[in-house]
């Protein structure tokens, strides 16, 4: 079932009648949620402010995303297990279909994992639902504003395995030389006449190649040949 239209409460009444009278401009939100004992608790946080009027409720991911189409909403706030398509998937259809509104994914499930394919998925705003009492509005501020909202719980626990692992992470990078080296190799250079054009010695131009080699996890020229063009070190 779509909810599109209910009967305005006082709270929409007096946030349209603002609007004819050029003050804040009327905000609209979306919610999406099977559950509708969680919809009518959203419902009653986001009209505590007299300028943010829901614009429809739906219950499962594909309504969500025919309600934003219909009602171009500022802000989607979407469970992100939903039936038929998740909230992920909701904000990459918004996405293509090139509707401007910003998501907010509420779940109970406090995985980085989810964090960070939200984040990879484009969305800026990811509460979990407990926190919804007493966040949401700060979360849905933040949105308007042009400003990211995340649950601080899962992003300092992201801080901490990003410093614990940067050490790990960094050794896979290539430096800055090693990277030389390897577009000189894509570009059908040897051993030796890259060490004439790094002045280098042959030596360290090979401890240079292999280091990039085992990086990289590879072990023949053509792989690094390929590398170099998919980092655009060399044309194809």
């Amino acid at each position: 079932m779509i909810v599109r239209h209910r009967p305005m409460t006082a709270q929409s009444h007096l946030a349209w009648a603002r609007l004819g009278k050029r003050e804040r401009p009327v905000k609209r939100i979306l919610i999406a949620d099977d559950h509708e004992i969680v919809r009518s608790g959203l419902r009653a946080i986001v009209e505590t402010r007299s300028n943010w009027i829901v614009s429809g409720e739906a219950t499962n991911g594909e309504q969500a995303v025919t309600l934003a189409l219909e009602t171009r909403p500022d802000i989607v706030i979407v469970d992100y297990s939903m039936p038929i398509i998740n909230g992920l998937e909701v904000s990459r259809r918004l996405r293509a279909l090139h509707v401007r509104t910003e998501v907010l994914i509420l779940t109970m499930h406090e995985s980085e994992e989810l964090l960070t394919e939200a984040i990879l998925a484009g969305i800026r705003g990811f509460l979990f639902k407990s926190d919804a009492r007493n966040h949401l509005l700060s979360a849905v501020e933040a949105l308007l504003d042009g400003r990211p909202y995340f649950t601080s719980v899962l992003l300092e626990k992201l801080l901490r395995d990003y410093q614990a692992n940067k050490q790990n992470r960094a050794d896979m990078l290539l430096t800055s030389r090693e990277e030389s080296v390897v577009q000189l190799i894509a570009e059908g250079h040897t051993n030796r006449s890259i060490s004439a054009i790094l002045k280098l010695s042959v030596k360290t131009v090979e401890t240079h190649r292999a280091s990039a080699m085992r990086k990289l996890r590879m072990s023949s020229t053509a792989e690094l040949v390929r590398y170099a063009v998919r980092k655009r070190l060399v044309s194809p």
